[in-house]
């Protein structure tokens, strides 16, 4: 089934100052998108996003984090705090949006269309807990859900996968942004 990419790139959900983070910048990339948690006893995946993001820096890749505090509560700060506190204690340099809801009646856009595209284990489509990942390929479609127990150092292998067949079929066609 051919997913709407337009719908993708059209999500302009908040960065951490709230401010737009405009996806239509994600033309040409792929994407890894995470919820994540800094108290979550899988905050040791941080470690291998920010390998990921380290390892493809310089390449059409890019990782972005969503805080949520939807599971047990392991991610109470507000914004300002989170921003401090991914950097100094997780070393985290690539994007994290504003703190956001994946399930329920308040989930976020973002995590409404991933959701929609991908559903998870037993064709659930709810978030089941901290560190979900959604892989997108670099024309906008949803291509992978992974749960929280597969590791990011594994969804590399696929990233390499994907950047060997852009490779060899070249680039998506350049579009203008109407920002």
């Amino acid at each position: 089934m051919k997913q709407s990419t337009t719908e993708f790139y059209d999500l302009r959900p908040r960065d951490l100052k709230g401010r737009p983070f405009y996806f239509d910048q994600l033309k040409g990339k792929i994407v890894v998108i995470v919820n994540t948690a800094s108290r979550c006893g899988f905050n040791e995946q941080f470690q291998g996003l920010e390998a990921l993001h380290k390892k493809f820096a310089g390449q059409p890749v890019e990782i972005i984090g969503f805080p949520c505090n939807q599971f047990k509560q392991q991610e109470p700060e507000d914004d300002t705090q989170i921003a401090i506190y991914y950097k100094v204690y997780f070393g985290i340099t690539f994007p994290i949006l504003a703190k956001i809801n994946t399930n329920g009646p308040q989930a976020d856009p973002v995590y409404r269309y991933l959701k929609k595209q991908k559903r998870g284990v037993l064709g659930l489509a709810r978030i089941k807990w901290n560190f979900e990942k959604f892989l997108i390929d670099a024309q906008g479609n949803v291509v992978a859900r992974f749960s929280t127990f597969t590791t990011p150092e594994a969804i590399g292998v696929k990233i390499e996968e994907m950047l060997r067949s852009m490779q060899t079929t070249g680039p998506p066609a350049a579009t203008t942004s109407g920002q």
